[in-house]
Protein backbone atom coordinates (compact mmCIF):
# COMPACT_ATOMS: atom_id res chain seq x y z
CA UNK A 1 0.00 0.00 0.00
CA UNK A 2 1.36 3.76 -0.37
CA UNK A 3 1.14 5.48 2.73
CA UNK A 4 0.13 8.96 2.85
CA UNK A 5 -0.67 9.45 6.50
CA UNK A 6 1.01 9.80 9.41
CA UNK A 7 -1.80 8.31 11.75
CA UNK A 8 -2.39 4.96 12.61
CA UNK A 9 -5.67 3.32 14.63
CA UNK A 10 -6.22 -0.11 16.37
CA UNK A 11 -7.54 -2.86 13.73
CA UNK A 12 -10.35 -5.58 14.71
CA UNK A 13 -9.78 -8.55 13.09
CA UNK A 14 -12.20 -9.46 10.51
CA UNK A 15 -12.28 -13.41 8.93
CA UNK A 16 -14.03 -16.09 10.90
CA UNK A 17 -13.40 -15.06 14.13
CA UNK A 18 -10.03 -15.34 14.31
CA UNK A 19 -7.79 -12.48 15.81
CA UNK A 20 -5.63 -10.84 13.90
CA UNK A 21 -2.91 -8.64 14.09
CA UNK A 22 -1.75 -5.72 11.28
CA UNK A 23 1.07 -4.14 9.78
CA UNK A 24 1.95 -0.88 7.43
CA UNK A 25 1.49 -1.45 4.09
CA UNK A 26 5.06 -1.72 1.91
CA UNK A 27 6.81 -2.00 4.50
CA UNK A 28 10.09 -4.41 5.00
CA UNK A 29 9.51 -7.76 5.29
CA UNK A 30 8.97 -9.90 7.98
CA UNK A 31 7.13 -7.74 10.88
CA UNK A 32 4.32 -9.17 11.75
CA UNK A 33 1.90 -11.54 11.86
CA UNK A 34 -1.86 -11.94 10.89
CA UNK A 35 -4.52 -14.59 8.88
CA UNK A 36 -7.47 -14.70 6.73
CA UNK A 37 -10.21 -16.97 5.68
CA UNK A 38 -12.84 -17.44 3.16
CA UNK A 39 -16.51 -15.93 2.94
CA UNK A 40 -19.57 -15.34 0.73
CA UNK A 41 -18.60 -12.13 -1.98
CA UNK A 42 -20.46 -9.09 -2.76
CA UNK A 43 -20.12 -6.63 -5.10
CA UNK A 44 -17.64 -6.23 -8.21
CA UNK A 45 -14.71 -8.36 -7.02
CA UNK A 46 -15.32 -11.77 -8.38
CA UNK A 47 -14.63 -14.86 -6.62
CA UNK A 48 -11.31 -17.07 -7.17
CA UNK A 49 -13.13 -19.71 -9.48
CA UNK A 50 -13.85 -17.06 -11.69
CA UNK A 51 -11.51 -14.41 -12.34
CA UNK A 52 -12.16 -12.15 -14.94
CA UNK A 53 -9.40 -12.49 -17.95
CA UNK A 54 -7.56 -9.07 -17.73
CA UNK A 55 -7.13 -9.51 -14.65
CA UNK A 56 -5.71 -12.95 -13.92
CA UNK A 57 -5.65 -15.74 -16.08
CA UNK A 58 -8.45 -17.79 -15.47
CA UNK A 59 -6.70 -21.02 -15.32
CA UNK A 60 -3.84 -20.44 -12.69
CA UNK A 61 -3.50 -17.79 -9.81
CA UNK A 62 0.07 -17.70 -11.26
CA UNK A 63 0.04 -16.83 -14.82
CA UNK A 64 1.79 -13.76 -15.38
CA UNK A 65 0.23 -13.33 -18.33
CA UNK A 66 -2.48 -12.79 -17.14
CA UNK A 67 -1.47 -9.56 -14.97
CA UNK A 68 -1.51 -6.31 -16.29
CA UNK A 69 1.94 -4.60 -16.68
CA UNK A 70 2.78 -1.42 -15.34
CA UNK A 71 3.83 1.70 -17.05
CA UNK A 72 1.31 1.26 -19.85
CA UNK A 73 -1.26 4.25 -19.89
CA UNK A 74 -4.23 4.21 -17.81
CA UNK A 75 -5.69 7.08 -16.67
CA UNK A 76 -7.73 7.41 -13.82
CA UNK A 77 -11.29 6.94 -14.12
CA UNK A 78 -14.31 9.07 -14.05
CA UNK A 79 -16.11 10.59 -10.65
CA UNK A 80 -18.86 8.23 -9.90
CA UNK A 81 -17.47 5.03 -11.94
CA UNK A 82 -15.95 2.58 -9.86
CA UNK A 83 -17.79 0.82 -7.25
CA UNK A 84 -15.86 -1.27 -4.26
CA UNK A 85 -16.94 -4.26 -3.31
CA UNK A 86 -17.16 -6.36 -0.04
CA UNK A 87 -16.12 -9.79 1.23
CA UNK A 88 -16.52 -10.19 5.47
CA UNK A 89 -17.32 -6.63 5.82
CA UNK A 90 -13.85 -5.76 3.75
CA UNK A 91 -13.63 -3.27 0.96
CA UNK A 92 -12.50 -4.55 -2.74
CA UNK A 93 -11.23 -2.52 -5.66
CA UNK A 94 -13.83 -2.89 -8.55
CA UNK A 95 -11.51 -4.48 -10.89
CA UNK A 96 -12.46 -2.58 -13.80
CA UNK A 97 -10.92 0.44 -12.04
CA UNK A 98 -8.27 -1.12 -10.62
CA UNK A 99 -7.47 -4.10 -12.24
CA UNK A 100 -3.98 -4.47 -10.74
CA UNK A 101 -0.51 -3.78 -12.41
CA UNK A 102 3.05 -5.49 -11.75
CA UNK A 103 6.33 -4.02 -11.92
CA UNK A 104 8.06 -5.57 -14.29
CA UNK A 105 11.56 -4.98 -12.86
CA UNK A 106 10.37 -7.40 -10.21
CA UNK A 107 10.56 -11.14 -10.69
CA UNK A 108 11.43 -14.28 -9.80
CA UNK A 109 15.03 -14.10 -10.66
CA UNK A 110 15.21 -10.56 -9.27
CA UNK A 111 13.06 -10.97 -5.72
CA UNK A 112 16.47 -11.24 -3.75
CA UNK A 113 17.62 -7.63 -4.51
CA UNK A 114 14.05 -6.32 -5.29
CA UNK A 115 11.01 -7.07 -2.55
CA UNK A 116 12.83 -9.57 -0.62
CA UNK A 117 15.49 -7.04 0.55
CA UNK A 118 15.10 -4.80 3.72
CA UNK A 119 14.38 -1.35 2.50
CA UNK A 120 13.57 -2.14 -1.23
CA UNK A 121 9.79 -0.58 -0.97
CA UNK A 122 11.13 2.89 0.15
CA UNK A 123 12.98 2.85 -2.87
CA UNK A 124 9.90 2.75 -5.58
CA UNK A 125 7.48 4.15 -3.52
CA UNK A 126 5.93 7.14 -5.00
CA UNK A 127 6.30 10.46 -3.11
CA UNK A 128 3.20 12.26 -1.50
CA UNK A 129 3.71 14.41 -3.94
CA UNK A 130 2.30 12.28 -6.47
CA UNK A 131 0.00 10.22 -4.52
CA UNK A 132 -1.87 12.93 -2.75
CA UNK A 133 -2.97 13.86 -5.86
CA UNK A 134 -4.03 10.32 -7.52
CA UNK A 135 -5.46 9.74 -3.90
CA UNK A 136 -8.14 12.51 -3.86
CA UNK A 137 -9.05 11.60 -7.91
CA UNK A 138 -9.62 8.06 -6.62
CA UNK A 139 -11.81 8.97 -3.78
CA UNK A 140 -13.91 10.88 -6.84
CA UNK A 141 -13.60 8.09 -8.84
CA UNK A 142 -15.14 6.12 -6.20
CA UNK A 143 -17.63 8.66 -4.34
CA UNK A 144 -15.71 8.21 -1.42
CA UNK A 145 -17.32 11.49 0.26
CA UNK A 146 -14.55 14.12 1.56
CA UNK A 147 -13.13 13.45 5.06
CA UNK A 148 -13.47 9.70 4.72
CA UNK A 149 -10.56 7.83 6.77
CA UNK A 150 -8.31 5.50 4.21
CA UNK A 151 -5.44 5.10 2.35
CA UNK A 152 -4.05 5.15 -1.16
CA UNK A 153 -3.06 1.27 -1.71
CA UNK A 154 -1.64 -0.40 -3.94
CA UNK A 155 -4.04 -3.40 -5.14
CA UNK A 156 -0.68 -6.33 -5.75
CA UNK A 157 1.48 -4.22 -2.82
CA UNK A 158 5.35 -2.71 -3.39
CA UNK A 159 6.25 -5.60 -1.29
CA UNK A 160 4.95 -8.65 -3.73
CA UNK A 161 6.36 -6.61 -6.68
CA UNK A 162 3.25 -4.43 -7.75
CA UNK A 163 3.90 -1.74 -10.07
CA UNK A 164 3.92 1.79 -7.82
CA UNK A 165 1.89 4.08 -10.15
CA UNK A 166 1.98 6.98 -11.49
CA UNK A 167 -0.48 9.85 -12.51
CA UNK A 168 -0.93 8.50 -16.43
CA UNK A 169 -0.95 4.81 -14.45
CA UNK A 170 -3.12 4.33 -12.06
CA UNK A 171 -4.12 0.98 -12.40
CA UNK A 172 -2.72 -0.14 -9.09
CA UNK A 173 -4.05 2.34 -7.01
CA UNK A 174 -7.20 3.03 -5.05
CA UNK A 175 -8.66 4.68 -2.35
CA UNK A 176 -8.97 2.09 0.26
CA UNK A 177 -11.43 2.73 3.18
CA UNK A 178 -10.62 2.27 7.00
CA UNK A 179 -8.36 2.25 9.55
CA UNK A 180 -4.30 2.54 9.12
CA UNK A 181 -2.70 -0.22 9.41
CA UNK A 182 -5.62 -2.46 7.92
CA UNK A 183 -6.25 -6.60 7.43
CA UNK A 184 -4.56 -6.29 3.99
CA UNK A 185 -0.99 -5.09 5.30
CA UNK A 186 -0.78 -7.92 6.49
CA UNK A 187 -1.64 -10.58 4.41
CA UNK A 188 0.74 -8.76 1.95
CA UNK A 189 3.40 -9.39 4.76
CA UNK A 190 2.63 -13.09 5.09
CA UNK A 191 2.65 -13.32 0.58
CA UNK A 192 5.79 -11.80 1.19
CA UNK A 193 7.61 -14.05 3.62
CA UNK A 194 6.43 -17.15 1.90
CA UNK A 195 7.42 -15.88 -1.72
CA UNK A 196 10.92 -14.69 0.10
CA UNK A 197 10.89 -17.98 1.74
CA UNK A 198 10.43 -20.36 -1.45
CA UNK A 199 7.16 -21.38 -0.15
CA UNK A 200 5.42 -20.05 -3.26
CA UNK A 201 6.47 -18.71 -6.67
CA UNK A 202 6.25 -14.41 -6.83
CA UNK A 203 3.65 -15.06 -9.50
CA UNK A 204 0.96 -17.60 -7.26
CA UNK A 205 1.82 -14.68 -4.80
CA UNK A 206 1.16 -11.80 -7.03
CA UNK A 207 -1.93 -13.29 -8.78
CA UNK A 208 -3.70 -14.61 -5.32
CA UNK A 209 -3.80 -10.82 -3.94
CA UNK A 210 -4.78 -9.33 -7.20
CA UNK A 211 -7.75 -11.33 -7.96
CA UNK A 212 -9.07 -11.09 -4.05
CA UNK A 213 -6.93 -9.89 -1.39
CA UNK A 214 -9.25 -11.52 1.47
CA UNK A 215 -8.84 -14.90 0.58
CA UNK A 216 -5.56 -14.86 -0.89
CA UNK A 217 -3.15 -16.34 1.59
CA UNK A 218 -5.66 -19.43 1.05
CA UNK A 219 -5.98 -19.29 -2.71
CA UNK A 220 -2.07 -19.35 -3.20
CA UNK A 221 -1.85 -22.66 -1.58
CA UNK A 222 -1.04 -21.28 2.28
CA UNK A 223 -2.58 -22.00 5.61
CA UNK A 224 -1.33 -20.56 8.76
CA UNK A 225 -0.39 -22.34 11.77
CA UNK A 226 0.37 -19.93 14.73
CA UNK A 227 2.92 -17.70 13.85
CA UNK A 228 4.04 -19.52 10.71
CA UNK A 229 2.59 -19.68 6.95
CA UNK A 230 2.92 -23.27 5.89
CA UNK A 231 2.33 -24.96 2.33
CA UNK A 232 -0.98 -26.59 2.49
CA UNK A 233 0.16 -30.00 0.54
CA UNK A 234 3.81 -30.38 2.79
CA UNK A 235 2.59 -28.72 6.47
CA UNK A 236 6.13 -28.90 7.42
CA UNK A 237 7.65 -26.15 4.85
CA UNK A 238 6.98 -23.14 6.25
CA UNK A 239 8.28 -20.05 7.51
CA UNK A 240 7.54 -17.05 9.84
CA UNK A 241 4.79 -14.50 9.10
Amino acid sequence: MSRDTTHRWPVMAILAGVTLTFSACGTSPGDHPGSAVAGPASNTRTSPAAASPEHLAPTTAGSAAGLRVGGVPFPMPPAGTCHAGTLNGQPLPDPHCTPGARNPAVTQDTIASTICRAGWTATVRPPVTVTDAIKAASARAYSIPPGTGGELDHDIPLELGGYPGTAGDVANLWFETGPIPNPKDQIENTLNHATCAGLIPLVVAQGAIARQWVTAVQDAGLALAGDRVCLRVDPTRCTRR
